[in-house]
């Protein structure tokens, strides 16, 4: 009879482990998901040039900036309003190195005249070293190159149409396009130079073995079978 309740019990403490760890997954794939496409939410209070077809302005205004797809040495940005209705752009970047990481999101411009828009430079994610550097059509690339002195990333003209394409999946063929461009840089000399001259690639990850997403299914697991354990010998002693 003691037995029989015991084997209650520990069917019953299965079951609440079991929920427990599935709970613990959901939630941790949530947490994935949201690091993973790094979503951002930024206020500009003066008006921004982003990638685009000619020179193409956000007014100031709230915008959430997310990853379609980094799973490549390219990049696709995605920027929205701040409800998520309407998408602004759809653009190519490459991931920028910097040696310290901050706790904040941080935007990078490229310093313009007085009055007229900056173009956004970088954005580099809260924690992470390796920052989206933007792509600019070649013809826009030039001019900025030359007015900021400073060297710009670009990818030919006839691709540029397809940045302000509105795509939802990275197999979609503006994306596919976008990550088959010829991609050069241009320096203020007008000099055209490869993207390796101007962009620091991220360092090498060492290889590891994978982990998994969260430790408590784990946990649990061993939980559940040191309990086991402990009711065998008390089913034991019983007899």
């Amino acid at each position: 009879m003691l037995s029989r309740y015991l084997l209650k019990r520990a069917n019953r403490l299965m079951a609440c482990v079991a929920a427990a760890g599935a709970l613990a997954l959901v939630l941790s794939s949530t947490s994935v998901a949201q690091s993973y496409n790094k979503k951002t939410t930024v206020k500009f209070s003066e008006p921004v040039e982003i990638p685009g077809v000619g020179a193409q302005v956000l007014p100031p205004g709230t915008y959430v900036f997310k990853l379609l797809d980094s799973q490549s040495d390219r990049h696709i940005v995605q920027i929205f309003n701040q409800d998520e209705t309407h998408i602004f752009a759809t653009i190519l970047a490459v991931p920028n190195y910097r040696l310290k990481p901050t706790d904040k999101t941080v935007m990078t411009f490229r310093e313009r005249a007085a009055g007229s828009p900056q173009a956004i430079r970088a954005w580099f994610y809260p924690g992470d070293n390796s920052g989206q550097e933007f792509v600019y059509p070649k013809m826009r690339a030039v001019e900025l190159a030359k007015v900021t002195n400073l060297p710009v990333l670009y990818i030919p003209d006839e691709v540029a149409p397809n940045i302000v394409a509105p795509v939802t999946t990275a197999s979609e063929p503006p994306v596919v396009a976008l990550k088959e461009a010829p991609l050069m840089a241009v320096l203020p000399t007008g000099e055209v130079v490869p993207p390796t001259q101007v962009v620091l690639a991220p360092p090498a990850k060492k290889s590891a073995l994978p982990t998994t997403a969260s430790e408590l299914p784990m946990l649990a697991l061993l939980g559940l079978f040191s309990l086991c354990v402990g009711l065998s010998r008390r089913g034991v002693c019983a007899r």
